[in-house]
């Protein structure tokens, strides 16, 4: 059985609450207390963006995961439980300033991100694609076959095309910028459509 979530929790406890404010106070005292008596790995909460809603999820090494929409945020919460922790809570602590970021980047004043990461759910090849691709300048490009030669192993495109498929971190660690040898876009997490609106803004910029 999965560790329950902040928000059953809360309908246990609170039944009666019916104003967002005291739920959201309520959520704050208890990811407070947990975070107080470290019982607290992984903090979230979730954002509006231009490319749908976002969960983003951190650790206290760093950013864990951004998820989009089309994943479905309670089953990536989920997947956090079994592959991080299952002390999980909606909290502000160490993703409220990624989110600030996020709306900077998302409204062409950011180009780079300053937030830590936590690759923890990127092992060996994988793990060395993702780091490449933080060295990807803003508004320029790679092919994945770029991609597969910069991390030592030029045959690998099809490996470097699933780590970036499978980047938990995406937008900050932009594997937006890596695109097909033909400059066609190929997949993205977030959709083709998010990922050409998303190479559209930095060109533009």
């Amino acid at each position: 059985m999965s560790a329950p979530t902040d928000r059953q929790i809360i309908d246990d406890i609170s039944p009666s609450f019916d104003e967002p404010a005291a739920v959201a106070g309520l959520r704050a005292r208890l990811a407070q207390r947990a975070a107080a008596e470290g019982l607290l790995d992984v903090a979230y909460r979730t954002m509006d963006s231009p490319a749908g809603p976002l969960l983003l999820a951190a650790t206290p090494a760093g950013l864990v995961r951004v998820a989009f929409d089309r994943e479905n945020h309670d089953a990536v919460l989920l997947e956090l439980a079994a592959a991080v922790s299952p002390r999980i809570l909606r909290s502000p602590r160490g993703v409220d300033d990624v989110a600030r970021q996020l709306d900077e980047y998302f409204a062409g004043r950011r180009r780079s991100f300053d937030v830590a990461v936590d690759l923890r759910l990127a092992t060996g090849f994988r793990r060395a694609v993702l780091e490449h691709l933080r060295e990807i300048p803003y508004g320029s490009t790679e092919s994945y076959t770029d991609v597969a030669s910069a991390v030592g192993n030029p045959k690998a495109v099809r490996a470097a095309g699933s780590a970036c498929a499978t980047n938990p971190v995406p937008l900050v660690v932009p594997c937006h910028r890596v695109v097909r040898r033909d400059g066609t876009y190929g997949q993205y997490r977030g959709g083709p459509e998010v990922k050409h609106a998303l190479l559209t803004l930095e060109r533009a910029g």
